[in-house]
């Protein structure tokens, strides 16, 4: 979700108040990289079929694609934005700045609505689609990701719970906790509604779980962490963060934290 702290032996690297412990970048041929991988679920098949570009600038916290258009929430505090893209050329079309002390996190479309959550100030904004603002929301636990089912918000928090909210004032419908091989699965991060599945990004890893929204159980999962390489990756806390389905020509499309680039995925059941 946010900059990764790191604790290397007995050297402490201070400095990182209000921010969780990190993990290494990952990469398949490396000794270091960290994977969820487990029991319990398929692990799917997947290829690139294509790639954009993604501005590198974009601490990517939501994602999702309307009318053609990739939209974005970042991260960050000082720098967080909602932002409106061309998916061809990465450029930036549209872009507001929140202020610079809430940190974004996930967005939603609901309604012709884009809903905004921020981290750890318990504050959303709702805009319109020309980004004009039109409410502001709150909720009481930490704001991570966001999607829509196409009647409810579904909110996830950084454990294991996922929050069905209303759309019309954000209050809570209910909750479901994800497990995957029986155990609770927590650092849920950025969602994406595809086919009546929950797609998420599990924090701190190049993976992908698939989600029934029933039960919570992961169903099946993803290992992205050899998509990009290292050098592109640019640093230790640019993880994988960023699924974006266009509904009308069945692509997902994913991207991590001010990569360079916007992967367009087919996966394999």
């Amino acid at each position: 979700m946010r900059p990764i702290c790191f604790i290397f032996s007995l050297l402490v690297i201070a400095g990182c108040a209000g921010q969780k412990p990190g993990a290494l970048a990952q990469n398949t041929t490396s000794p270091t990289a960290l994977s969820t991988q487990k029991p319990g679920a398929p692990e799917l098949k997947w290829e690139v079929l294509g790639s954009f570009p993604h501005a590198s600038d974009a601490f990517t916290e939501g994602l999702l694609i309307h009318d053609g258009k990739l939209y974005e929430s970042t991260g960050l505090e000082g720098q967080s934005s909602l932002r409106r893209v061309d998916l061809q050329s990465g450029a930036v079309e549209k872009k507001v700045n929140l202020p610079k002390e809430l940190f974004g996190e996930g967005l939603a479309l609901a309604g012709n609505k884009f809903y905004q959550l921020t981290w750890q100030n318990k504050l959303g904004m709702v805009y319109d689609e020309n980004f004009k603002p039109l409410a502001k929301f709150s909720f009481q636990n930490e704001g991570w990701g966001l999607t829509y089912d196409g009647k409810s918000l579904i909110q996830s928090d950084g454990t294991d719970t996922l929050t069905w909210r209303d759309p019309k004032d954000f209050s809570a419908q209910k909750e479901v906790k994800v497990t995957w091989d029986g155990e609770p699965q927590k650092n849920i991060n950025e969602l994406e509604w595809i086919n009546g599945k929950i797609w998420a990004n599990i924090w701190q890893q190049d993976d992908i779980v698939i989600i029934d929204p029933a039960s919570g159980k992961v169903e099946s999962s993803l290992d992205l962490s050899t998509i990009i390489s290292d050098a592109e990756r640019g640093g230790n806390e640019n993880v994988l963060n960023g699924i974006a389905y266009d509904e009308k020509n069945q692509r997902i499309f994913i991207t991590g934290k001010n990569w360079p680039k916007l992967y367009w995925i087919r996966v394999q059941d």
